[in-house]
């Protein structure tokens, strides 16, 4: 069987800058250490980390619950009012946002004070999101859907800023922002997906084009694999989600001659050779 790997497949820059944040502080005795939320959507990562002693803080109840230590804020990154009220306790914080989020961050922030309206396209439900409504001085909307573009209010007369969650299916983001501007609102369009992440679709899609089978690797609550699933799917039918070795079921595989391997963002190195390993064998 031929196997073909994604040369884009597995930790960004980003994640990769996150959980070796989060690691080094793990290797330090003598303090206790937090991550607001997982530091990446990934199980196997959460779970080490746990076994080094590192705990998730949930929320803003489980962060009123301690009272020292270090907080790590995950790559997603957080809205304002969560990153003052660590401070405002008096803990020491590390922050492991990923840069491209973080420019988001400011674009809002800056945008939103002089009084222009934000959309934002992307999972309303995702925490990437919530903190950059967070980040929000005025009135926001979230757009995922073309249904979504008729809950935005009447914005004419206004500034219109629309930013993107950073791994939001790129054509998607296209389609939506092509709807969008046919209301004709004096808006300025930011595409704020990340480079690796529209790398990252591409080649997915084009390698999916050419397989007889495709194997999406990532965390069940990760965003931007999921991303990546929808696009394989659409270009072959026969595309397997799994979050590790485990999850795979190698007899449907055994009557196709080419196969083709991606990962997410947030999916370690190990995980992907192994799961290479069992096709190649």
């Amino acid at each position: 069987m031929e196997v073909t790997l994604a040369k884009t497949a597995g930790f960004c820059f980003g994640v990769k800058r996150a959980v070796d944040q989060v690691y080094e502080q793990a290797s330090q005795e003598g303090q206790s250490v937090y991550t607001y939320g997982p530091i990446i959507h990934n199980d196997q990562v959460v779970h080490d980390l746990e076994q080094r002693g590192v705990q998730v803080l949930h929320g803003l109840e489980d962060l009123e619950q301690i009272q020292e230590g270090t907080v790590i804020i995950r790559s997603h990154g957080v809205g304002r009012e969560v990153q003052e009220k660590i401070k405002s306790k008096g803990l020491r914080v590390v922050d492991a946002t990923c840069p491209f989020v973080k420019k988001i961050h400011r674009i809002v922030e800056e945008h939103s004070k002089d009084g222009v309206y934000i959309i934002i396209v992307g999972n309303d439900n995702h925490p990437e999101v919530e903190g950059i409504k967070g980040w929000c001085r005025g009135p926001v909307s979230v757009v995922e859907e073309p249904s979504d573009l008729e809950k935005i209010p009447d914005l004419t007369g206004r500034k219109v800023c629309v930013v993107s969650q950073t791994t939001f299916n790129y054509n998607k983001f296209k389609d939506l922002v092509e709807k969008f501007s046919k209301k004709r609102y004096d808006s300025s369009v930011l595409n704020t997906i990340c480079n690796a992440t529209e790398e990252r679709q591409t080649e997915a899609r084009q390698i999916a084009g050419r397989v007889d089978a495709m194997i999406v690797i990532g965390g069940k609550h990760s965003s931007n694999t999921q991303k990546l699933y929808e696009i394989c799917k659409k270009e072959c039918k026969n595309t397997y989600f799994i979050e590790t070795l485990v999850d795979l079921d190698s007899k449907p595989f055994q009557s196709f001659r080419h196969v083709g391997i991606t990962a997410g963002a947030s999916t370690p190195n190990k995980i992907i050779e192994e799961v290479q390993k069992r096709c190649q064998n």
